[in-house]
């Protein structure tokens, strides 16, 4: 039974690595943009995020320095020290964020997952002083009894 549980029936193949580097390139890549969006809202020209078409090609724009590569209507895009405070502090939170899931979906499906254990509340179901209460006449009959009167 032990060795059931143990073994893992699917090989662990490219896919998932792929698709989970897809996604955290993504989020930066969103998270780029996002930053972008603050400093410009900082610099007065209110909430103004990048088209789809213009998400990825825009890019290399922000990296540069440039607050309003790819937008249409900025005014007075933020200068260089604030693109780049915004970018910096955004692209912190998503880090943060992707470390934060990473542990725990490795906690959830990683390989040191702990496997067959019950939650708090199945433990308290099953084994707590709940049950125990309700079944104290047939776990210690000399204390509970029917001739005992009942749980004290």
């Amino acid at each position: 039974m032990q060795r059931s549980r143990r073994g893992n029936p699917y090989p662990f193949t490219w896919e998932i690595p792929v698709a989970v580097t897809v996604a955290v390139l993504f989020v930066l890549a969103v998270g780029v943009q996002l930053g972008r969006s603050v400093a410009n809202t900082f610099a007065g020209n209110g909430w103004v995020f990048v088209d789809r078409p213009r998400l990825f090609s825009s890019l290399a724009g922000i990296v540069t320095g440039h607050a309003d590569a790819g937008l249409a209507g900025v005014v007075h895009p933020a200068t260089q020290g604030v693109l780049w405070a915004c970018l910096v502090v955004v692209e912190l939170i998503v880090v943060v964020g992707c470390v934060v899931a990473a542990k725990a979906g490795l906690d959830r499906w990683g390989p040191t997952r702990v496997r067959g254990m019950a939650t708090r509340g199945e433990a308290e179901a099953l084994l707590g002083r709940t049950r125990l209460r309700r079944h104290a006449k047939v776990i210690r009959p000399d204390l509970y009894g029917p001739s005992k009167g009942g749980l004290r």
